[in-house]
């Protein structure tokens, strides 16, 4: 019984190490093609020209020609203020100019004749100038009381209704110039520096938003400027990019994503499942000339659905195990079937060229 039973054992571990030395492992090789990546950055919709309209005299509001969400052009009156008292401020510094002046003509005449001295002369001279810029400025207030549209744009919230006191100040609503949108959006300082790096490869004429309901602008964008300095606590850095809006579909205050599509040419694509972790850092097993497995660190430029593109650590010309990175330690020898990387990507969600 114990001879059979050891017989047994021994028949059983030699089937096992059959079994293991028989085993095949699936092999391939990165594929090497022109692709394109998208990333997605929060961003925050502003308008190009978005500022407050406020009261620049006291008095009440006598007039409120326009309504919320109203368009106005460029010069359309939007607001008066009861102009009385500015108005007889006018009038007064009007009356003074035309009564300083009759005095300047008298005295003039008398000049002439040698009646009055110069000096006297001089000074109703500059009578008259105070008086005519005390009219000017008693003008400039009764304009005040006039309060028009400095651009086209659209009219926001009203702060304040018809009748209302107000003062020098007041906010009274808001004004935005939708025809251009700028559309901020935070990119972390290693992307930043990846744009740097690769800014000839960089497609930023042609940024596209999607909105809140996932909808795609039918707008491009284009990337025209950077702010100076990153943000300290967060690390990022703004990018502006600007969007026409004709249809006037975005507005101030929208939130979306930016969607950045970054052409890559000749990139190493591997499947992400050949890869495996070790202390945060991404290995894969390429296949050496005797057929062992030989561990080899590589770093992501960028991730796609199923795809992995290599930054560094593999040429392209590599053969690397795609199945059983588990079973395999550094340096086994293994048996393997190869087959071409278009073959096995062609299950994957593989980006168009």
């Amino acid at each position: 019984m114990g001879c059979a039973a050891l017989f047994a054992l021994a028949s059983c571990h030699s089937h096992e190490n059959e079994k293991e030395e028989d085993a095949r492992f699936l092999v391939s090789s990165p594929l090497i093609t022109d692709t394109t990546i998208v990333k997605q950055y929060v961003s925050q919709v502003r308008s190009i020209r978005h500022i407050e309209v406020r009261s620049q005299e006291r008095g009440y509001l006598e007039k409120v020609l326009v309504d919320e969400g109203q368009f106005v052009h460029k010069g359309q009156l939007m607001f008066q203020i009861m102009p009385k008292i500015y108005n007889a401020e006018y009038l007064k510094a009007q009356a003074e100019t035309e009564a300083t002046n009759i005095e300047l003509q008298n005295i003039q005449t008398l000049a002439d004749k040698n009646v009055v001295a110069p000096n006297e002369l001089a000074m109703a001279k500059a009578k008259l100038k105070r008086a005519q810029a005390e009219m000017e400025l008693a003008s400039v207030h009764l304009g005040f009381t006039k309060i028009t549209a400095p651009y086209d744009g659209i009219i926001d919230h009203l702060d304040m209704k018809l009748g209302s006191l107000v003062d020098e100040g007041d906010l009274l609503t808001n004004l935005s110039d939708n025809s251009t949108m700028w559309v901020y959006f935070n990119v972390p300082e290693a992307e930043y520096l990846n744009y740097k790096a690769h800014k000839s490869e960089q497609n930023l004429d042609q940024v596209r938003l999607m909105l809140a309901n996932q909808d795609v602008y039918n707008q491009n964008g284009k990337v025209e400027a950077i702010e100076a300095d990153f943000n300290n606590e967060t690390g990022n850095i703004a990018f502006r990019a600007t969007f026409p809006n004709k249809e006037s579909l975005l507005r101030n205050g929208q939130t979306g994503t930016i969607l950045m599509s970054i052409p890559m040419q000749h990139a190493i694509l591997i499947p992400q499942k050949a890869s495996f972790e070790i202390m945060d850092k991404k290995y894969v097993y390429v296949i050496d000339k005797e057929g062992k497995v030989r561990l080899t660190p590589i770093t992501i430029r960028a991730e796609l659905p199923d795809l992995y593109i290599v930054d560094k650590g593999l040429r392209g010309d590599e053969r690397i195990l795609l199945e059983g990175i588990r079973k395999v330690q550094n340096g086994d020898k293994i048996n393997f079937d190869y087959k071409e990387p278009r073959h096995i990507l062609s299950s994957l969600v593989l980006p168009s060229e």
